[in-house]
């Protein structure tokens, strides 16, 4: 018989029942009978009466015969059946042992460490799904009754064994996500525990939400298995994938389990169902179990020559973990939260200190949101280090040194990100970022911050500050520079406690970097390059790691993870933009919009804005962009008036404007309009000016410069905008901060309020009212008989007058007498005469005067008071231009063209 048949007892024999013996029973009753009657004694009937109790006495020994026979046949069997039991539960207890020993789950493996043989991990390699029911060797021979029948059927089943099934067909767990992610958490670790990282590797896209990603397992790409865990959507040898309940498996899996209650399920095989117990593991107990498999990996112990970010598992998703790098100790995860908060990297040019900053940061984006945190960028090594990193939607502000004002506003801006993350830490109540989740972490990375300083050596205080206060509030450098001895200062290292250093030229960097010569002394040329020594807090010495290279499919990768993520609002504030065009009027509660400001230190850029009745001076050289802002304003008012630039219109606008019923009142290159009048213009002109800004309506003015007669009126507007000016003598003297004084200033870049404005840019024309108040000359009519015109171009005037006026007679000074004595009452004159002819003829002047009409030509305003007896200014008229001043009785001079 086989080791494991067991035979069973047979059934024990029925005892016969004991027979009467009938035969020795009526003898003695004949015999007495007999006696009775030969005798015919009474006592021969007592003898007949042995028979009976003989036959009663004999019937009750059988049966106690029976009895003892049959407890002994009882005994007997019941030990046998004990034999059987025993050696049912020996020989499944030894087959249950070596069932576990060869198909260990975590739980044996954690109680007994599996031996690993030299035979790797395959398709055919079983995994142990959970506990049940399962075909046992032993078998049962002997016995026919129910009790061997049903003893032989639980020989057949071993229970509480390992139920397996083929790695190879896959495994597809539909149960909520939490059971789930714990069953498919328990199978991956149960592989790992069997097999070292050398023969099988773990990937997938839930390795990091299972916090399998802190297995030694995790991202072996090297390892001769490849097991996906996840959705099962990456290549892989074998999946193990997790499904909501009631959906698909994906094509390929031969083993689904579902679940019934939360610790049972059905799986489900080519083979058919069963039920069965599952094994759990949580994510605590994960990481557990990692570190101590991690302590027993056969990992590498030498540093490779070349390592690509794929090769990598992903980090953990705490803190900002990121793995990019394998040393003698494994692999480099680097936590910028627990081992920072600040970081500083250097390296000589060409040792790969871009490369580095490029995949900690990838290794970063490829497990944290951008919801979780954000970078900002300062390349000053030439402005392209970080180009492949602006995919990322990490990535909120990239400034480089090809714009260096716009980085030291930039960098200017931290302090108000400082200020801001306070104010909301404070509203939130929060003593730490973490207990804030409205904030998201800010990692701020210095490419050549010696370089930075370098040109801007008082932003040095402003990475002091951040570096003192940072860890609480969330934001993080990491400062990477050529050298830093002698360049970061101790205040600033100090709070930096994460350092890491490729070769470096000097031992002195060295040492003040990771505190040992380590980093100066490793050896030039390609093969040094991506080798950095780094130093956490925590570690007594540096170690020599080599970094990972990202590609752009790495990128494009941990890109495409988060693309559905926005960017965060990026603390560094851009500079303005050369051209900022006029918003919608609606989304404005203002009466016109003037500009975008620019508050670094406030993080904001808000309008600028004109109110009503609200004043403002705009100064500024040629080509500044005054004309345009004029432009832009009107568009705005529509009770705007443009002053006209012509001299005469000019003149009749602001005579009209200064009564004080207008709106507001715009005028371009106010200086070099006043200009061009003379002296006695200019003072009434600019008195006039003088009532319009003071006016409740305002007035916006454009200036080149603030010096000469206009002053006064700058001075009456409450707001001023400098343009680009032609000197920094005018713009100091425009009232401008010498600092802000810039020759290259763009068009339209206004310095107002002790900000940069962009004044916005409309292609709009002009509103409708928005337009000139200039009259245009009247052409002259002659209305009375007599009409004196004083030029001093009497015979060119005498012939166009004729021409134009053929009703009247036009003569010259001199026909006048003779011409009066003959003409008749109707007629009407036209005398022509220079101004001394007229001095001559005083009585016919006077008779123009008084009943007349009398013309002076614009070439000759000084006869206006002496001839005309004008004492106010009269309106401007431009000389040679066929402008004259009409004067009539008790009227005040008027300008009229003569034809």
């Amino acid at each position: 018989m086989d080791a494991t048949t067991i035979v069973l007892p047979a059934a024990p024999a029925e005892a016969r029942r004991p027979q009467l013996p009938l035969l020795a029973a009526i003898v003695p009753v004949i015999a007495g009978v007999v006696l009775w009657l030969v005798t015919g004694s009474l006592f021969a009937l007592c003898f007949a009466a042995l028979g009976p109790l003989m036959l009663v006495s004999s019937y009750l020994d059988g049966l106690r015969s029976r009895r003892k026979e049959r407890r002994r046949a009882d005994a007997e069997d019941t030990q046998a059946w004990q034999r059987a039991d025993a050696e049912l539960d020996r020989l499944h207890a030894q087959e249950h042992a070596g069932a576990w020993a060869r198909d260990p789950d975590v739980a044996e493996c954690v109680i007994e460490p599996p031996l690993r043989g030299h035979e790797g991990v395959g398709r055919a390699t079983t995994i142990v799904l959970g506990r049940g029911l399962r075909p046992s060797v032993v078998r049962a021979s002997g016995g026919d009754d129910d009790r061997a029948r049903a003893f032989a059927e639980r020989a057949q089943q071993l229970d509480d064994a390992p139920i397996v099934v083929p790695l190879g067909g896959g495994v597809c767990i539909r149960a909520p996500e939490p059971v789930a992610a714990a069953v498919a958490r328990a199978l991956v670790i149960q592989l790992c525990l069997r097999f070292p990282p050398a023969q099988l590797g773990v990937f997938g896209d839930r390795t990091a939400a299972w916090s399998l990603d802190v297995l030694p397992h995790a991202g072996r790409r090297r390892a001769s298995f490849r097991l996906s865990a996840g959705t099962g959507a990456e290549r892989s040898d074998a999946v193990i994938c997790v499904r909501a309940p009631g959906e698909e498996p994906p094509p390929g899996i031969t083993t689904v389990l579902d679940f019934t209650t939360p610790v049972r399920a059905r799986v489900r095989t080519p083979e058919g169902t069963s039920e069965l117990s599952l094994e759990a593991v949580s994510a605590q107990q994960a990481r557990a179990i990692a570190s101590t498999a991690a302590e027993k990996a056969d990992t590498d112990t030498e540093v490779p020559d070349r390592l690509a970010m794929d090769e990598l598992p992903p980090a953990r998703t705490h803190g900002l973990s990121a793995t990019f790098g394998r040393g003698e100790h494994g692999d480099l995860t680097l936590d910028l939260v627990e081992d920072g908060p600040h970081a500083i990297v250097t390296g000589m040019t060409g040792t790969g200190k871009s490369e580095l900053l490029t995949s900690w940061l990838t290794g970063m984006a490829a497990v944290h949101s951008p919801a979780e945190v954000a970078f900002v960028l300062v390349d000053f090594k030439g402005g392209t280090a970080f180009d492949p990193l602006r995919r990322l939607p990490h990535v909120v502000a990239v400034v480089t040194d090809l714009d260096a004002e716009g980085a030291r506003r930039g960098v200017g801006s931290l302090t108000a990100e400082l200020r801001r993350r306070e104010a909301v830490m404070a509203d939130a109540g929060a003593r730490d970022v973490r207990d804030c989740p409205a904030l998201a972490r800010l990692v701020i990375v210095v490419d050549e911050f010696a370089a930075l300083l370098q040109e801007h050596p008082d932003l040095a205080a402003i990475f002091t500050d951040v570096a003192a206060r940072g860890r609480a509030l969330g934001m993080h450098l990491v400062l990477g520079t050529q050298r830093a001895s002698g360049i970061i200062r101790d205040a600033l290292a100090s709070n930096c406690p994460l350092r890491l250093s490729l070769r470096v030229a000097e031992t002195a960097d060295s040492r003040f970097v990771i505190g040992s010569d380590s980093a100066a002394e490793l050896p030039g040329g390609a093969d040094s390059r991506g080798l950095a020594f780094v130093r956490r807090p925590r570690d007594t010495e540096a170690h020599v790691t080599r970094i990972a290279l990202t590609s752009d499919a790495d990128l494009a990768a941990a890109s495409q993870r988060w693309s559905g993520h926005e960017r965060q609002r990026s603390p560094w504030l851009p500079p303005l933009p050369p051209r900022v065009a006029l918003p919608d009027h609606g989304a404005v509660d203002a009466e016109a919009v003037f500009g975008l400001a620019d508050e670094p230190e406030q993080q904001r850029q808000p309008w600028v804005t004109l109110k009503r009745g609200q004043g403002l001076a705009i100064l500024g050289g040629p080509a500044a962009g005054k004309s345009s802002a004029v432009q832009m304003l009107a568009s705005q008012l529509p009770d705007g008036v443009i002053v006209p630039p012509d001299l005469e219109g000019a003149w009749d606008a602001v005579a009209e404007l200064s009564t004080g019923r207008h709106g507001t009142v715009l005028c371009d290159d106010l200086d070099l309009l006043v200009g061009q009048y003379p002296p006695d213009y200019q003072q009434l002109f600019l008195s006039r000016w003088e009532k319009i800004v003071r006016a409740p309506a305002g007035a916006v003015i454009t200036l080149s410069r603030a010096s000469g007669p206009l002053g006064r009126l700058i001075d009456a507007l409450p707001q001023r905008a400098l343009l680009r000016l032609t000197s920094k003598v005018e713009h100091i003297a425009a009232g401008g901060d010498p600092s802000a004084f810039d020759r290259a200033r763009p068009a339209g870049r206004a310095w107002m309020d002790g900000r940069e404005v962009q004044v916005c840019w409309t292609d709009e024309p002009a509103s409708d009212t928005a337009q000139p108040s200039a009259r245009d000359p009247q052409i002259w009519q002659p209305r009375r008989r007599w009409t004196g015109i004083v030029t001093a171009a009497e015979e060119a005037t005498r012939t166009v007058l004729t021409a134009a006026h053929p009703g009247h007679r036009v003569i010259s000074l001199g026909e006048a007498d003779r011409a009066a004595a003959d003409a008749q009452p109707e007629a009407q004159f036209i005398v022509v005469g220079d101004p001394e002819q007229w001095r001559a003829q005083w009585s016919l002047l006077q008779l123009v005067r008084s009943s007349g009409e009398l013309l002076i030509a614009a070439e000759c305003p000084t006869e206006l008071r002496q001839l005309a007896g004008a004492r106010e200014v009269p309106p401007f008229a431009l000389a040679h231009a066929d402008r004259a001043w009409s004067v009539e009785a008790g009227a005040l001079p008027r300008r009229v063209l003569l034809n």
